[in-house]
């Protein structure tokens, strides 16, 4: 095991990685912008290094400075969480030349699954049921003009480099397509300095189910079950996500995991990932994308699993062989996340900043609570709005809903808007309640909830 770890990163999830290591008994270092400097994870950790000014640019996304600051501190591997280096290969690449262990898969890996179109074509390969769509890049409105017209629209458009929900457009006619095209191209270019895209059929109706797994360095590779994230915002980020899909049949549960497990062994993979469906209203499910990265929503498979996925993602990079194998894992309870985030539902999700005047989140032995927030702590512009995650857990999905409405009503912050009151409105609604869910549910509830008000 090593004895150093370098967090490439901040906020929750750099808090959580460093809870893992000290389970493993390993020291922790963060990295921090001069605006983090009293921040939550560098007090957690058992070292601390400056890496820049507040903008991202300068400090979180500055390779040389966090590449320099693993050198420096004699950090032996370095796990990027999510976001900022996570999924970049040259951020990989650049550890392996200068013998520091990258926490995650390797450089080929994520870049043939970083390149959406070129991980299609893996995933066909590989067996995946596959979303009607383009073989690779659209190069032109042209090309794009004949591809929708033989899928029928409504089409959805893809940045091939894309990730957060960033440079997605639905295009639901040839009058509209060449509009969504040009924005979805701007959006690429500004968000990750590619251009290229791709377009697959849009599946209405559609449920989001994504399957986490984990592969070592001996050829084993277990699916740890799927999660169901269809509840997402208007920017096509997740807000709600639950493990395991209630709906799910076991014939089906089955498919999908063996589906990722191919996937991820085709491609050689190591480490976690997470293997992304859409499901139609038949049932039938089809690969999205690949994410090669730990997860924000990896709290509910280990609550129903009893895994922990970065000590895993810990042990696996430091070579050592899975502790379980696929007969090992068994999935008991229900678990659901909602994440809680600086922003106003009423500005379409537009950030919220401020200091937190108050901070009285709910205390219960079924709830867990992923956070880097403490009364006083101040939301910058310069970061992702995301302030806690709270993850709860019941023997089943009905005893969850209920759990995570009363954790709802009993969490208090007062500062900047937040999403909580609009969760609290959402895990009330009949179709929740039951299930009966979609990526499209967001909207439609939005929609009828300003038809409410306006009556």
């Amino acid at each position: 095991m090593f004895k150093k770890v370098l967090i490439a990163n901040r906020g929750e999830v750099a808090c959580r990685i460093a809870r893992a290591c000290r389970g493993l008994g390993v020291q922790s270092v963060a990295i921090y912008s001069e605006a983090d400097r009293e921040s939550l994870h560098v007090r957690m950790a058992d070292e601390a290094i400056c890496v820049g000014p507040p903008s991202n640019a300068e400090s979180y996304l500055n390779m040389p400075n966090v590449l320099m600051a693993a050198v420096v501190t004699g950090s032996e591997a370095v796990h990027p969480g999510y976001g900022y280096f996570s999924e970049q290969e040259q951020f990989a690449d650049a550890l392996q030349m200068i013998g520091v262990r990258f926490i995650g898969p390797g450089p080929d890996a994520i870049a043939l699954m970083g390149d959406k179109a070129a991980a299609r074509a893996a995933a066909a390969s590989a067996g995946c049921p596959m979303v009607p769509g383009s073989e690779g890049v659209v190069q032109n409105d042209d090309e794009a003009m004949r591809v929708a017209d033989r899928l029928g629209y409504p089409v959805i458009i893809k940045a091939s480099a894309g990730g957060g929900g960033r440079g997605i457009r639905k295009a639901d006619s040839q009058e509209d397509l060449p509009i969504q095209f040009r924005i979805a191209r701007q959006e690429a270019e500004a968000g990750f300095g590619s251009g290229d895209l791709y377009i697959e059929k849009f599946i209405e109706n559609s449920r989001h189910v994504e399957v986490q797994i984990i592969a070592d360095t001996f050829g084993n590779c277990v699916s740890l079950g799927e999660r169901e994230c269809s509840i997402q915002n208007l920017r096509h980020q997740k807000m709600v996500e639950e493990a395991p899909f209630a709906l799910l049949s076991e014939e089906s549960r089955r498919e999908m995991g063996d589906a990722a497990v191919r996937l991820a062994k085709s491609a050689g993979y190591v480490n976690a990932g997470t293997v992304e469906f859409l499901m139609d209203e038949d049932g039938q499910f089809y690969f999205i994308e690949m994410n090669t990265r730990l997860q924000v929503e990896h709290p509910v498979t280990e609550e129903v699993t009893g895994i922990d996925i970065v000590q895993t993602m810990l042990r696996v990079a430091a070579g050592e062989e899975l502790p379980f194998s696929q007969d090992d894992v068994r999935l008991e309870g229900h678990a659901i996340e909602a994440r809680i985030t600086a922003q106003d539902p009423d500005r379409q999700f537009a950030p919220s900043c401020g200091t937190i005047t108050r901070w009285d989140p709910p205390e219960a032995p079924h709830v867990r609570l992923d956070t880097h927030v403490f009364p006083g702590f101040e939301v910058t512009p310069y970061y992702d709005p995301l302030i806690a995650k709270l993850i709860v857990k019941g023997k089943d999905r009905a005893e969850a809903v209920d759990r995570l409405r009363s954790a709802l009503d009993e969490f208090h912050v007062e500062g900047p808007q937040t999403t909580l009151p609009f969760l609290r409105r959402l895990v009330r609604d009949d179709r929740f309640v039951a299930g009966r869910l979609n990526t499209g549910f967001v909207p439609s509830f939005l929609s009828e909830a300003r038809s409410d008000d306006g009556a």
